[in-house]
C-alpha cells in the first residue's frame, strides 16, 4: 500500500509588498505551525521515502522544517511545476511517481491540492489550511481515480493546538 502526504505550505508573510508571491516567506504563525505538524508526524513514525516540494520560499521552508522535524535526510526535490499548479498537473505528478517509492510527501499550494484531495478520496474538504495535512492510501501511483484514496489522517495546526489546549 502506498501512502500520499499532501501537505500545504504553512503560513506566509505579506509583509513586504515588493516580494513576489513567490518569494514569501513563512509568517512567525507559520514558523510555529511547520514544527508542530512536524512533531505530530515523528509522534505517528511518519516518514516519507521522498519528499516533492514547490520551489517557493514559504513551501521550500515548510519542507525543510518538516523534514528535519520527522529525521528525513533525503535530498528535497523542488519541483518547478507544483508552483501554481492545476490539480490536473499534481494528479499527472502522483500518477508518474516511481513504484519503488512506497510514502512520498508533496508540499504545495492551493487550490491544487484541495482540488484533487476531493477529487481522488471520499474526504471532503473545503479548503485545506496552511500547513494541514492529509494522508492518503493508494494501491499504485498510478491508477490514481476518483475516490480511489481512503484518507487515513487529517491534521492541521488548529487541530493540534485545541488538543493540547492552547491557541
Amino acid at each position: 500500500m502506498k501512502k500520499l502526504y499532501l501537505v500545504r505550505h504553512a503560513k506566509s508573510s505579506w509583509d513586504d509588498p515588493s516580494l513576489s508571491d513567490f518569494e514569501r516567506p513563512l509568517n512567525r504563525r507559520g514558523e510555529k505551525d511547520a514544527p508542530l505538524i512536524a512533531e505530530a508526524l515523528a509522534k505517528r513514525h511518519i516518514l516519507p521515502d521522498l519528499i516533492l516540494c514547490s520551489p517557493a520560499k514559504r513551501a521550500k521552508e515548510t519542507a525543510q522544517i518538516l523534514a528535519q522535524g520527522i529525521g528525513y535526510t533525503k535530498r528535497i526535490e523542488y519541483v518547478s511545476s507544483l508552483y501554481e499548479s492545476s490539480d490536473y498537473n499534481l494528479m499527472m505528478i502522483i500518477r508518474t511517481l516511481d513504484p519503488a517509492y512506497d510514502r512520498v510527501m508533496i508540499v504545495a499550494h492551493n487550490p491544487a491540492l484541495t482540488t484533487v484531495i476531493n477529487r481522488i478520496s471520499s474526504f471532503s474538504l473545503h479548503n485545506l489550511p496552511t500547513c494541514g495535512v492529509v494522508e492518503l492510501s493508494l494501491e499504485c501511483w498510478d491508477q490514481l481515480g476518483a475516490y480511489s484514496a481512503p484518507c487515513e489522517l487529517y491534521l492541521t495546526p488548529k487541530m493540534l493546538k485545541e488538543s493540547n489546549g492552547t491557541r
